[in-house]
């Protein structure tokens, strides 16, 4: 929680919105290595407190990186749509990645696990079989708005537009940083601290109903 939402959940806060964050998919002391699967179901009795402390119907799902993938899971496979209004992902590994994704420093890895050393790993890889799985029942669910932004100097998910979601535009919207702001040269890991991004979250959250406005301009900083 601390290293992603340190700069976007005071920003959302500012705006008037209650932030809440959970850490998931813990293995080895290290979060966010389990199988995606398995965080998704960690995700689900943590979205009904939410709804429970606030007295929402819906919540808005903002996510990063696995994060932003992860929650298409719950949704697709664990009944969530229900429960979310939109799902706003930053840089996203919704199709998997081409090039190497690696446990955070001091994981340790275990010998059931493929892939580079963790589950989640394994399971981001371009054409697992986890992937091949989320994937096959499309892109989208009913209900849920998806926004996803992207970065061209993504180099973890890779290409960077196999983050974007194929649906209708009343429900997805993708946005590619540089088409707004193309002196902007953050890369995968701190795009959740950039001040790009988070005006295109405020806005997309912002937003009565459907996904961001991709005509949408952001202040470039």
């Amino acid at each position: 929680m601390a290293k992603n939402w340190s700069t976007l959940s005071p920003y959302l806060k500012s705006a008037g919105y209650c932030v809440f964050a959970l850490n998931y998919g813990e293995t080895n002391g290290v979060f966010a290595t389990a199988p995606v699967a398995d965080s998704a179901q960690q995700l689900a009795p943590f979205v009904d407190k939410v709804r429970s402390a606030t007295g929402a119907k819906k919540v808005d799902l903002v996510g990063h990186s696995q994060g932003g993938m992860m929650p298409r899971y719950y949704m697709g496979f664990l009944g969530g749509a229900k429960n979310v209004n939109q799902l706003i992902g930053i840089a996203p590994s919704n199709h998997g990645t081409e090039g190497v994704i690696v446990p955070q420093p001091g994981a340790v890895p275990d010998p059931d696990y493929t892939g580079l050393g963790c589950a989640a790993c394994a399971d981001q890889q371009a054409g697992s079989a986890f992937m091949q799985k989320l994937n096959a029942i499309g892109d989208t669910v009913a209900g849920p708005s998806y926004t996803v932004i992207s970065t061209v100097y993504d180099e973890v998910v890779i290409p960077y537009n196999s983050q974007f979601l194929n649906g209708p535009a009343r429900q997805v919207t993708n946005i590619t940083i540089q088409d707004k702001c193309p002196a902007d040269a953050f890369e995968h890991d701190q795009t959740p601290n950039d001040p790009v991004v988070h005006q295109i979250v405020a806005h997309a959250l912002g937003k009565v109903s459907g996904p961001a406005d991709p005509a949408y301009q952001p202040k470039c900083i």
